[in-house]
């Protein structure tokens, strides 16, 4: 069974930069299609980014230009570089994993980690 374990969200101002990281085991991490979503308050769950085992990445137009993902095979690694951030970006950040090919659907990621939780200040 994949497990997740999301860290490095907090409290920062507006226009700072935070870096997530998730860390996974219990399988073949090189094999699984990587994503962030998010869900804010009050909002449903969207998509942030995706990285698949080749390392092709896809992002939401919202965080497009401010958000990085990256991947770490040989540490079992995906992170989420993110700058320039707003208000609008608070919310409770989780990683997911599937096989396969990039999709921006919750609904098609098996695994996903408990959170971390961003909160940007204006």
């Amino acid at each position: 069974q994949l497990q997740l374990v999301e860290s490095g969200g907090g409290l920062v101002q507006a226009g700072g930069s935070l870096r997530l990281s998730c860390v996974v085991s219990g399988g073949t991490f090189s094999s699984y299609t990587m994503g962030w979503f998010r869900q804010a308050p009050g909002k449903e769950r969207e998509f942030v980014a995706s990285i698949n085992g080749g390392s092709s990445t896809k992002y939401a137009d919202s965080v497009k230009g401010r958000f990085t993902i990256s991947r770490d095979n040989a540490k079992n690694t995906v992170h989420l570089q993110m700058n320039s951030l707003t208000p609008e970006d608070t919310a409770v950040y989780y990683c997911a994993a599937r096989r396969g090919y990039i999709l921006v659907t919750g609904d098609d990621y098996a695994y996903w980690g408990q959170g971390t939780h961003v909160t940007v200040s204006s």
